[in-house]
């Protein structure tokens, strides 16, 4: 049982999101610009991303983030000049277990992982009847929004930027069921960017 869980392993939701709740741009999937400017230089979005990984023993990835994480994180590893933060995340996506949801893939060429087409509820449910350790969805906006409607968030750590875009890709959709939440942990920095932590109160 993980540290401040009564319900075995945790589901842990890191995302980070505009001041109005949009996970990415009006562009769409690579419109990342209000996110990324701000979390690439900051040391709360770090901070954050390294505390999430030190009790997480499993990752759950949608499959276009399984492939930029591929792409992006393990050429991470001894590059030079690289924040021992981010080295830090990139060796323990490489060692930790890989889940990758996916309705067209049938593999992943990333060691350590294994492709499952299922509901995302179901996944969870299987992980958390075996094993130890939190379970993290790293910035799968598709998979959070589906464990946020079967109510199976444990936490959810956000990275809020303050740039206002306007677009349609919220993270919190109409007609998700109601829940309480407790504020655990916050930080700020100068340029606007606030990192939050929430646990649910079951």
């Amino acid at each position: 049982m993980t540290e401040n869980s009564t319900h075995g392993r945790r589901v842990v939701a890191n995302i980070g999101l505009t001041l109005d709740g949009c996970y990415q741009g009006p562009g769409g999937r690579w419109d990342h610009g209000a996110i990324a400017s701000y979390a690439r230089d900051s040391d709360v979005a770090g901070d954050q991303m390294v505390q999430s990984i030190q009790t997480a023993t499993a990752v759950v990835l949608g499959r276009v983030n399984a492939e930029h994480f591929f792409e992006v994180w393990p050429p991470v590893i001894g590059m030079q000049g690289a924040d021992p933060r981010d080295e830090a995340y990139a060796r323990w996506l490489v060692s930790v277990e890989k889940v990758v949801l996916s309705s067209t893939l049938s593999e992943f060429p990333w060691d350590g992982s294994r492709v499952v087409n299922a509901p995302a509820a179901d996944v969870i449910a299987d992980l958390k009847a075996s094993g130890e350790g939190d379970i993290l969805i790293s910035h799968s906006a598709s998979v959070i929004k589906a464990l946020l409607s079967a109510e199976a968030v444990d936490r959810l750590n956000l990275i809020v930027t303050p740039e206002i875009v306007g677009g349609p890709y919220r993270l919190f959709d109409e007609g998700l069921p109601g829940s309480k939440w407790k504020l655990v942990s916050h930080e700020t920095e100068d340029q606007g960017v606030v990192g939050l932590t929430y646990d649910r109160i079951h």
